[in-house]
């Protein structure tokens, strides 16, 4: 981990009224590194994703984003939760330039950017259509392209391909280390082997409100070994780990994630 590291959390803090959800979490993620985090429902997760983005406010404890503290709408942090979010009145390109035409970029780049990011998740073809008609794995596309219009420094995705069949999810599982580029990444899932494939490291959000194990994942192999190497006994050992590491945080299950 480098001295600086883009993101930095440092005994995080927060509750839902009573109910402390997250303990004096601290948490380092560095420039262009991306890290998957895992948890059983009602950990944190989701809660600590809004947190970085400036959607929630700590209760106690520090977030700081390249030497900052987080607000909504920084243009060096895209987003996408698993809830797409889609301006029902906008098109579908209007609705990933949005974040470049609230930042003031000029309409025609805008446009081209909109129209670059959408062929970059292969839902170029979409660019006019009304959010109505879109399935749901469009919708997360489309989510997701909005998240990395603007080539952001830090990339938060919650969720992002929940909504996707089997084949489409797991070739955007295969495919998210190459579209997120050098950006950093902190994704939230429940699915181990989209946490291994795309990410450096794994963390597991346990129930003390804090990381409670780590696990290197495959995201630094060449594209086509990685999900060779997940079934590889290497893999399949690191898989095992992190169920293991689940089961022991969330003896009786869940609840609805926070």
């Amino acid at each position: 981990m480098s001295a600086s590291p883009l993101l930095a959390i440092d005994a995080l803090g927060f509750s839902f009224g009573t109910r402390q959800v997250l303990r004096g979490l601290t948490l380092r993620v560095d420039r262009g590194e991306a890290v998957a985090l895992l948890g059983a429902n009602g950990s944190g997760k989701s809660t600590l994703l809004r947190l970085v983005a400036g959607l929630l406010e700590p209760a106690s404890g520090a977030i700081t984003i390249g030497g900052s503290a987080p607000r909504a709408g920084r243009p060096e942090v895209g987003i996408a939760f698993q809830d797409a979010r889609l301006a029902p009145w906008r098109s579908v390109a209007r609705n990933v330039a949005l974040p470049l035409e609230l930042a003031g970029v000029d309409a025609s780049q805008s446009r081209a950017a909109a129209a670059r990011a959408l062929e970059r998740l292969g839902a170029g073809h979409l660019g006019g259509s009304d959010p109505a008609t879109l399935s749901g794995g469009e919708r997360g596309r489309v989510a997701l392209a909005r998240a990395l219009v603007r080539s952001p420094e830090l990339i938060l995705l919650d969720e992002p391909f929940a909504a996707l069949d089997a084949l489409t999810r797991n070739r955007f599982d295969d495919e998210l280390p190459e579209l997120v580029g050098g950006a950093a990444l902190l994704l939230v899932t429940h699915d181990i082997d989209e946490a291994l494939l795309a990410a450096d490291r794994v963390l597991l959000l346990g129930a003390s409100g804090r990381i409670e194990s780590e696990v290197q994942g495959l995201r630094r192999l060449p594209a086509g070994a990685r999900r060779d190497a997940l079934g590889a006994p290497d893999g399949a050992a690191r898989r095992a780990a992190l169920y293991a590491a689940l089961r022991a945080a969330a003896p009786g299950g869940g609840g609805a994630d926070a």
